[in-house]
């Protein structure tokens, strides 16, 4: 069979067949390129004309190779032959094309490109973490976050590290960031964890085949764990104050950071679990013991149904309901829900005599639990929204309908109420009604 040559007036003429494909091979002259051709395709809803793709095919150790060079438009017939002229001259070397194109592909995998991967698995993260590598990803990470993961190496970590540890992100912050360091290479960790088992080089191996964070090892901080609370002698103190600004507040806004701090000491619950309470999540009736509250998907994956002491549910009892707001702790705000209590935080600070953030009042509510009421460690970890470490706990209590937990919520909330009374000379200002 003759073959042309394939010219732009050839490849012109060429009309498109009525079903499947066709191959025109490049032929009948000094400079043709055996195994260049041109695949002419049937019309279709996206290529009402046909498509016209160049290819080359080969053979590589024995086996036969057929590779796309690239659309009639993107090359010209002249650019593909000089193309096919070069891939075919190394298939003759033993060179797999495919091979090199998939191992320049996955060199050119990007951080940006692991950290979607690794956030859109179905199932594996909650939004709150999802946000979270988000936000490292843009920020503490952004020197890397368009560039290959290949080219993330052990040195450029440790001086990352370095800088977050003893200047901050800016390199302006006196005494550094070292919990930031600490949060930010871990995540880096992880998605270079996950870039070693999902993206694989041509010859198979991993694409990262050695975290290069593993290398600071001998740098690494071990950081103290926060331990800040209310004092012991100031708890009676803040809840008392609480309650005289609940009955003095005058708008809606400020009754709900107010209600939500006193949510906190009572519960010992977290701060985005209690901030986003629905109401369809709270049952209350005339008996305390038979209300509760509930999170349907915790921090830890878990559902728990919460027992509610008798201030609790004077607390919710006396909330205002909102028509058209689901949330417990409704405001103005654009998310409808008070988010954080900051200003009403600094207030607490003061009468607290110390710095105290929301989470410093579910450290409170754990020590009173504890070291003052007296109850089991089991208890309070389920009281305060955490699966138990032991085997035994894990797989013989129950850990999701707590209500069995009632008398143990009543003598934390007792506790609070009690150091109120001493602190206020036994005149504890009433919830309003």
């Amino acid at each position: 069979m003759t073959m042309p040559k394939l010219t732009k007036a050839y490849i012109d003429k060429i009309e498109p067949p009525a079903t499947g494909y066709e191959i025109h091979w490049d032929g009948g002259h000094d400079s043709a390129v055996k195994g260049f051709g041109l695949r002419c395709s049937a019309p279709s809803k996206h290529h009402p004309k046909g498509k016209r793709v160049f290819v080359a095919t080969g053979r590589v150790r024995g086996r036969q190779v057929n590779l796309t060079l690239g659309p009639l438009g993107e090359l010209t017939e002249a650019e593909a032959r000089d193309k096919a002229r070069r891939v075919l001259q190394r298939m003759r070397e033993g060179v797999d094309p495919r091979d090199e194109r998939k191992h320049q592909e996955a060199m050119e995998v990007t951080l940006r490109d692991v950290a979607d991967s690794y956030m859109a698995r179905p199932g594996k993260l909650k939004a709150s973490s999802a946000a979270q590598i988000e936000r490292h990803v843009t920020t503490t990470l952004a020197q890397w976050q368009h560039k290959p993961v290949v080219s993330i190496t052990e040195d450029g970590c440790r001086k990352l590290y370095r800088k977050l540890m003893t200047k901050g992100l800016h390199g302006d912050r006196k005494g550094g960031s070292p919990g930031q360091a600490n949060q930010s290479l871990s995540v880096l960790k992880a998605l270079l964890n996950y870039a070693g088992r999902q993206y694989r080089r041509a010859d198979g191996s991993p694409l990262v085949p050695r975290n290069p964070v593993d290398g600071l090892r001998d740098d690494w901080v071990e950081l103290k764990p926060r331990t800040s609370r209310i004092p012991d002698n100031r708890v009676g103190a803040v809840w008392s104050a609480l309650q005289a600004w609940r009955a003095e507040a005058y708008t809606r806004d400020s009754l709900a950071g107010i209600d939500l701090v006193s949510f906190l000491m009572l519960t010992g619950c977290r701060l985005n679990e209690a901030a986003s309470l629905r109401w369809e999540h709270v049952h209350l009736e005339d008996d305390p013991a038979a209300c509760w509250w509930h999170v349907p998907d915790a921090k830890n994956r878990n559902s728990f149904w919460f027992p509610c002491s008798t201030q609790l549910v004077e607390l919710l009892k006396t909330r205002e309901r909102v028509e058209g707001s689901p949330w417990v702790f409704t405001t103005w705000s654009k998310s409808g829900h008070i988010v954080s209590p900051r200003d009403l935080m600094t207030k607490v600070s003061k009468v607290a005599g110390t710095k105290v953030t929301a989470h410093d009042l579910r450290r409170t509510t754990t020590t009173i639990g504890i070291a003052q009421c007296g109850i089991d460690f089991t208890k309070v970890e389920l009281l305060t929204g955490h699966l138990p470490t032991t085997v035994t706990a894990r797989h013989y209590l129950e850990t999701e309908r707590l209500g069995y937990l009632y008398p143990e919520a009543q003598r934390i909330a007792d506790y609070i109420e009690e150091r109120a009374a001493k602190a206020n000379g036994a005149n504890v200002v009433p919830l309003r009604a």
